[in-house]
């Protein structure tokens, strides 16, 4: 199957960073592969990646957790771009954290810098900065806590609730862009 688009959620892999405020585009992503999947996650290694085929209305889309770690997300993601032959500014979404808004809050932007983020400077240096994204906010780490630690923390109870409720309305956000 030719993905008419590819959805990368960014994040760490393994158990030890599964819970973390870093891996909203896991998490995202993983709600993706439930509302849309078109079966499990499957080992790509020529994609450094996870990937699992779906279907958005009739749009194929293929849902991708790059297995580099986040510091190298571009590394897959560029693997996916010249196999698919993909137009980054309209064949690619990347869902990824955000410090820079509150807790919960999902932005979408077609085109940007990285800011802060790692993994979007990564893809940033393979690509360009022009390919959308949909952030979601974890909010900015507290006062003179280093932001690499509080990205990969756990987050609360209540933190982790008001992240999971923003968080089922990324497949129709979703929805919305791939229909677009």
């Amino acid at each position: 199957m030719k993905p008419s688009i590819v959805i990368v959620g960014l994040g760490n892999p393994g158990a030890s960073y599964g819970r973390t405020r870093h891996n909203a585009g896991f998490k995202a992503v993983d709600l993706l592969r439930e509302s849309f999947g078109e079966g499990e996650w499957k080992d790509a290694q020529k994609f450094l990646s996870q990937t699992c085929e779906a279907r958005i209305v009739t749009a194929p889309v293929l849902l991708v957790k790059p297995q580099t770690y986040m510091n190298r997300s571009g590394e897959a993601v560029r693997k996916l771009v010249d196999f698919y032959k993909l137009d980054p500014a309209h064949q690619l979404l990347v869902l990824c954290d955000d410090i820079d808004l509150p807790l919960g809050e999902i932005r979408y932007r077609d085109k940007g810098g990285p800011g802060t983020h790692n993994g979007l400077k990564s893809i940033v240096e393979c690509l360009g900065e022009v390919f959308p994204r949909l952030r979601v906010g974890i909010g900015a780490q507290p006062a003179g806590e280093d932001l690499a630690t509080w990205v990969l923390s756990v987050p609360s109870k209540e933190e982790e609730q008001t992240l999971q409720e923003s968080l089922t309305t990324i497949p129709e956000r979703v929805r919305e862009v791939v229909l677009a």
